[in-house]
């Protein structure tokens, strides 16, 4: 087991993300997962991330807030709870179109390259 406590989470830049601050939990790290990472986001209200492609998946989980995720034609506002999964290469835009900071956890593989 590899526990690490939420004091311990170092922040972390996302490219193309604007009114983002976002902690890595799990990754990256001797001891940790071998085949994806963790983080949490707090999106500020107006912030988001893309329009952009990424080889890689990822799994989005809304912890508090409403997110907004569009993909290719298709867009969904995600609440409390709410999931959805990314196929690596879709197009992807995230928005907070609301007035309180919503918080998620993102969960994608290891890069070919950890950095």
């Amino acid at each position: 087991m590899f526990v690490k406590r939420f004091d311990e989470a170092r922040p972390y830049e996302a490219p193309n993300h604007h009114g983002v601050r976002s902690l890595r939990l799990q990754g990256f790290e001797p001891g940790g997962p071998a085949s994806s990472w963790v983080g949490l986001s707090h999106i500020l209200p107006g912030g988001g991330a893309g329009p952009d492609a990424s080889p890689l998946e990822k799994v989005y989980v809304v912890l508090a807030g409403a997110i907004t995720v569009r993909v290719g034609g298709d867009s969904v506002t995600l609440g409390p709870f709410d999931s959805c999964f990314i196929p690596g290469g879709e197009t992807r835009e995230v928005k907070n179109l609301g007035n309180a900071v919503a918080t998620m956890l993102v969960v994608m593989p290891y890069p070919d390259e950890p950095k």
